[in-house]
C-alpha cells in the first residue's frame, strides 16, 4: 500500500531523484501525469460535453497543457486559457508549445454549462492566496456549480495544511501523483479534494530517500505485525491487565465506556478504581469488569502494587480537581506505576496553566504515556499552539508530542497521531457519526488495552484509532458510544482477517 504521505517539498525532492536516476525526464513523467489525468477523466465524466482547462505558470499548468492536447487529439470540445508564461525551457514551456490550442486570457473565461473544468493552475505547492484573475476564474467555476477534476490538489488549498488560502477551488476528483500530500488528507482540504486518485508515472518507489518518510496514512499495514496475538496457554493476564479510573457517584459512565472499550479490544482483565460514592452504581453496571474502591493516591498504589496492571486510563468523567492531578502524578512518578498510560479528557484540563509541570512528569516517567486531546483540550495544554490558521495539524500535534514526550492523539474527523520522535500518521476513515458523547473514552480504553497487549504506544494508539473509526463505520447512523466496543468482534472478523485469537 502506499501509504507514505510527502509535503510539497518531499515531493519535489522525489521529482528530481526521479529525473537525475531516469528512465524518465521531466516532460516524460509530464506526458505520463497528464494522461493519467484524461484516463481518470473518461472513465467518470465521459458525459461531459465539453472541456475547460485552465493552465498555471508552473508544473501543475504543464500537465494542464498535456491534458488540452489529449482531449483534443480524441476530438473533444476544448476550450484553454492562460495568463502567464511558463518558464522558457522548462518542461511546461515545452507542452505549451506542443498542444495545438491557443490559450486564452482568464478575463474571457466564461463558463458553459454541462463542461467540465479541469484546475492546472497551482496544485499543492501554492503558499498564497488566489487574486486577480485566477481568483475570478474560481469564482465563475463555483458560481456555475460546474465538475471541477483538480491536477494534484484544488488551487487554493494549502498542500501543507489542508486548509483554504483564501478562496479555493472545490473539486469532484483530484489526480495527484506517487503519493498523497497532507492537504489531501486533512480537514477541510480533504472535502475539497472530492474523490482523490493517486496515480502511478512512473517514479519508482526508491525515489524515496530511505528513513525520510515520517508521516503516513493510518491504515492496517503500518502496525498490523505489532498487533496482538495470543498463544493457545494464554492467561487473562497475559492478555493484559487494565486499570480506568472512575468519577464520582453523577459522572461514572465515562469510564465504564473506557472499561468496556479495554475488554473488547482485547485486554484479559480490566477493573475500574471508584470512589466509595461510586461503588453502588458502578456495580450495578459491571459484570466481567472487575471493580475496586479506591479514593486516595495510597489505595491507587497499593492497587497498582498488589494487581500489577499493564496499562491505565485516566480522565473520562475523572473531574478536574485535586484528585485527578494528585493521581496522575502518582501514575506517572512511582516505579511500579503501569507501564501504559492513558490521560484523556479531564486529566488533560486538570493540568491547564500547569503544562511545565505536567510535562516534567510525562518525560521523567518510566512509563509510555498517551494524550488523547480533542481541539479544545489540546488548546488549554498547549496553549500557543491552538489551531493557527497557517500550521498544519501534524506540526502541531508532533511539537506537543516533542515537549511531552508522549504520543499525541489529536482528535477530529482527520484525528493525527504524533510520536516524540517524529513520526506521525493522518487517519482518514471515520464518520461523522462518531461525533456522540462518549466516543473518545472508548477510544481511551481501546489503546490502553492495545497497550497492557504489549503494543507500542505509537502503534497502539494508530490501531486503536483505526480500528474506533471502522466500528463506527460499520454500525453507521443512529451510533452511540455504547456501540463501539460492541462492534469490535464484527471490526476484527471483517477487516483484520489476520487477526487471530
Amino acid at each position: 500500500m502506499r501509504l507514505e504521505i510527502l509535503t510539497p517539498d518531499e515531493m519535489g525532492k522525489v521529482d528530481r531523484a526521479a529525473i537525475a536516476t531516469g528512465p524518465l525526464d521531466g516532460y516524460g513523467l509530464m506526458q505520463n501525469a497528464g494522461s493519467a489525468v484524461l484516463a481518470a477523466i473518461l472513465e467518470r465524466f465521459a458525459e461531459a460535453e465539453g472541456f475547460h482547462v485552465l493552465c498555471g505558470p508552473g508544473n501543475n499548468g504543464g500537465d494542464g497543457y498535456v491534458v488540452a492536447r489529449l482531449l483534443a487529439e480524441r476530438g473533444a470540445q476544448v476550450s484553454l486559457y492562460a495568463d502567464d508564461q511558463p518558464r522558457s525551457g522548462s518542461d511546461a514551456a515545452r507542452a505549451r508549445e506542443d498542444c495545438p490550442l491557443a490559450p486564452r486570457p482568464f478575463a474571457e473565461f466564461e463558463p458553459n454549462e454541462h463542461w467540465l473544468v479541469v484546475d492546472a493552475l497551482f496544485g499543492a505547492g501554492l503558499s498564497k492566496p488566489l487574486e486577480g484573475q485566477e481568483a475570478e476564474v474560481m469564482k465563475r467555476t463555483r458560481s456555475r456549480a460546474l465538475t471541477v477534476v483538480a491536477i494534484d490538489l484544488p488551487s487554493g488549498v494549502s498542500g501543507m495544511t489542508g486548509k483554504p488560502l483564501g478562496a479555493s477551488f472545490e473539486a469532484d476528483l483530484t489526480v495527484t501523483f506517487f503519493r498523497k500530500k497532507p492537504g489531501h488528507l486533512l480537514v477541510p482540504g480533504r472535502q475539497s479534494c472530492g474523490e482523490t486518485l493517486v496515480a502511478d508515472i512512473g517514479i519508482a518507489r526508491s525515489a524515496i530517500e530511505q528513513g525520510s518518510v515520517q508521516l503516513w496514512e493510518n491504515a492496517p499495514a503500518l502496525w498490523q505485525t505489532a498487533f496482538p496475538t495470543l498463544d493457545i496457554n494464554a492467561h487473562k493476564y497475559q492478555r493484559g491487565h487494565v486499570a480506568i479510573v472512575s468519577g464520582g457517584g453523577a459522572s461514572t459512565g465515562a469510564a465504564r465506556l473506557a472499561a468496556r472499550g479495554a475488554a473488547r479490544a482485547g485486554a484479559g482483565a480490566v477493573t475500574v478504581l471508584s470512589p466509595a460514592n461510586a461503588l453502588s452504581v458502578n456495580a450495578m453496571h459491571l459484570t466481567s469488569i472487575m471493580l475496586r474502591k479506591v479514593e486516595t493516591t495510597e489505595e491507587l498504589l497499593d492497587f497498582c502494587l498488589d494487581r500489577s496492571p499493564a496499562a491505565a486510563v485516566l480522565g473520562p468523567g475523572a473531574g478536574t480537581g485535586d484528585r485527578t492531578r494528585a493521581f496522575a502524578r502518582s501514575l506517572l512518578e512511582q516505579a511500579k506505576s503501569p507501564k501504559g498510560l492513558v490521560f484523556d479528557a479531564d486529566a488533560i484540563t486538570a493540568f491547564q496553566g500547569e503544562a511545565e509541570t505536567f510535562f516534567a512528569m510525562t518525560k521523567s516517567s518510566k512509563a509510555q504515556v498517551v494524550l488523547t486531546p480533542h481541539e479544545g483540550e489540546f488548546a488549554r495544554l498547549f496553549k500557543d499552539l491552538g489551531d493557527a490558521s497557517e500550521t498544519s495539524k501534524v506540526e502541531r500535534a508532533r511539537e506537543a508530542a516533542r515537549r511531552s514526550s508522549a504520543t499525541i492523539v489529536l482528535k477530529g474527523p482527520d484525528t493525527v497521531v504524533a510520536a516524540p520522535d517524529g513520526r506521525a500518521t493522518i487517519n482518514t476513515n471515520a464518520t461523522s457519526d462518531l461525533a456522540t458523547a462518549g466516543s473518545g473514552d472508548v477510544l481511551s480504553g481501546m489503546i490502553a488495552s492495545l497497550m497492557a497487549q504489549t503494543m507500542p504506544a505509537f502503534e497502539a494508539a494508530c490501531a486503536a484509532v483505526w480500528l474506533h473509526a471502522e466500528a463506527g463505520r460499520l454500525f453507521g447512523r443512529g451510533l452511540l458510544a455504547e456501540d463501539l466496543p460492541e462492534m469490535l468482534p464484527r471490526v476484527f472478523q471483517e477487516r483484520l482477517p489476520e487477526y487471530t485469537v
